[in-house]
């Protein structure tokens, strides 16, 4: 699970760090996203008052969503998160020598989530996390395509020939990669998805599974 793996790669750099475990729910992202205001203010109260008895003021994330929840939204109920995404926080650790990546990772490509990448403009983290070697999807970076589930469309149904999470998968598949990274919970789901739809045996995983992978954790 990428909880774990994240929670090893911590604990090997020496992190102080804790979870809410089950105090903790979701920020309401997809929530406000498709127009549902009074469930998104509801679990952003609740989220407000959790946080603001454990006196959090650095927030580590692995959804791009809450990423960009709590960074842009929250600030309405009056709170000023330090908020940073697993892969930056990864990467600062290598640079600080709290970490070694090995250089070499195999075949491997990387989708960039619309929300870490098109929205809030991370993308050569998970890529300097993945090392040498990383085949390019032709929609990256600030031009990435869609797994199919942003902005609230996890939650819907679409036409079996037309969903977007094949369409994406299909480009990944054509990179020849043996491995697809991601960077998000919820382009996890899709892109394993995906990728299964197209027949192919490319292992979707995220980028802190796959260094984790790699550092025998």
């Amino acid at each position: 699970m990428v909880t774990r793996a994240i929670a090893k790669l911590l604990i090997k750099a020496g992190v102080n760090f804790a979870v809410l475990g089950p105090n903790e729910c979701c920020t309401g992202d997809s929530a406000r996203r498709l127009g549902d205001e009074f469930l998104f203010q509801e679990l952003a109260e609740t989220n407000h008052a959790t946080l603001k008895q454990h006196s959090a003021r650095k927030i580590l994330t692995q959804c791009p969503h809450c990423l960009n929840s709590l960074t842009h939204d929250y600030p309405q109920f009056g709170d000023s998160f330090e908020v940073t995404h697993h892969t930056e926080f990864l990467q600062q650790l290598i640079d600080d020598g709290k970490l070694t990546a090995p250089a070499e990772n195999g075949s491997v490509t990387y989708h960039d989530p619309c929300y870490l990448a098109r929205v809030n403009g991370v993308h050569q983290a998970p890529r300097d996390l993945l090392g040498k070697g990383v085949s390019e999807m032709e929609n990256r970076r600030e031009k990435t395509f869609c797994c199919g589930a942003g902005g609230g469309r996890m939650w819907m149904e679409e036409e079996a020939n037309q969903r977007v999470s094949v369409l994406r998968a299909k480009e990944a598949v054509a990179t020849g990669a043996e491995t697809v990274a991601v960077g998000c919970p919820f382009c996890l789901t899709m892109m394993t998805d995906g990728v299964k739809s197209c027949g192919s045996g490319a292992e979707v995983e995220d980028v802190a599974e796959n260094l984790a992978k790699r550092l025998g954790l």
